[in-house]
């Protein structure tokens, strides 16, 4: 079986390790979002890539979900010591390790692709890692009298309000890297995870060529809000910027029957199956909440029993 899986960071890794659980067999491709990359210290950080590595890899701190487990902090105490900013954004020792790594290699020449090759060497995640782009490109939020990277909008302002728009800035005039159209034609179906549908899914559909060969394909997607609220982060912000309400079903609309076949939603959210707006998506009810690996196990299994369901 070849799974394809358009991935964002916490929420999708952590469906990504029950997807390998309930799918021990299978060929699974994970194309990243790039669009939270941010150069800091004159380095090279790619939070959703490296949460995808470490969880899979086992190297992440479980509490968090994000950044190294057992972390130490003795950089960013000594950065400080210079006033050297940014201090809102916190990189522990361990990962400027992999942050060092790749920006030597991006300046070596080597592509994103091949830097994410290369690092995922050490951590063996049990798929392919793949960035959606080699192109870089940056998730910019634009608010009322300035435009921010991503980054510093969600992690140093916490999303106060709504904004203007979210732009992935670079995304039109970029390309797939290599190898991601043909993981996804060559897919027997794909999966979208409980990633914020904004800015997570939403920069890789932007890179051109990807969302057509995604329509080409038998999709199943699994909700990240349940009843009126994200499951994790902010994404009911992102969401409101777009003017797309905060739950299942309006989510589910937003991909609109063209992108997704399937929708996966919580049992509590089961009546989006009756939605006009969902007319052409198969919408099946099940616990979403992912407390552990088998309940992550038991998600992704019933992505793909909805995937097999409607490819017969």
């Amino acid at each position: 079986m070849r799974i394809t899986v358009l991935a964002g960071g916490v929420g999708a890794a952590r469906f990504l390790r029950g997807l390998k659980a309930a799918a021990p067999g299978a060929q699974i491709t994970v194309i990243g979002n790039t669009g939270d990359d941010i150069t800091l210290f004159g380095l090279r950080v790619c939070p959703d890539l490296d949460t995808v590595m470490y969880t899979l890899g086992g190297g992440i701190s479980e509490d968090q979900g994000w950044g190294r487990a057992d972390e130490t902090f003795t950089i960013r105490d000594e950065l400080r010591a210079y006033g050297a900013g940014p201090s809102w954004f916190t990189l522990g020792d361990r990962d400027f390790a992999t942050h060092i790594v790749r920006t030597q290699l991006l300046t070596e020449g080597k592509p994103l692709s091949e830097a994410t090759r290369v690092l995922c060497e050490r951590w063996q995640p049990g798929v392919r890692l793949l960035p959606m782009s080699d192109d870089t490109i940056e998730t910019h939020v634009v608010l009322e009298d300035s435009v921010i990277h991503f980054q510093e909008w969600w992690v140093r302002l916490h999303a106060p309000a709504p904004a203007k728009a979210i732009v992935p800035v670079g995304a039109a005039e970029a390309s797939p890297a290599p190898g991601v159209a043909e993981a996804i034609a060559g897919a027997d179906f794909v999966l979208f995870p409980p990633s914020n549908p904004v800015v997570s899914i939403g920069p890789i559909l932007a890179v051109p060529g990807i969302r057509e060969a995604v329509e080409a394909q038998t999709v199943v997607g699994v909700s990240g809000i349940i009843g009126s609220a994200p499951v994790r982060g902010m994404a009911d912000v992102c969401l409101a910027t777009i003017g797309v309400q905060t739950s299942a079903a309006a989510v589910a609309a937003h991909y609109g029957a063209d992108l997704i076949d399937g929708w996966l939603v919580d049992e509590q959210d089961k009546a989006a199956a009756d939605d006009p707006a969902l007319a052409g998506i198969a919408v099946r009810a099940l616990p979403l909440y992912m407390r552990d690996l088998p309940s992550a196990a038991a998600i992704a299994q019933g992505a793909i029993d909805l995937a097999l369901e409607l490819k017969r």
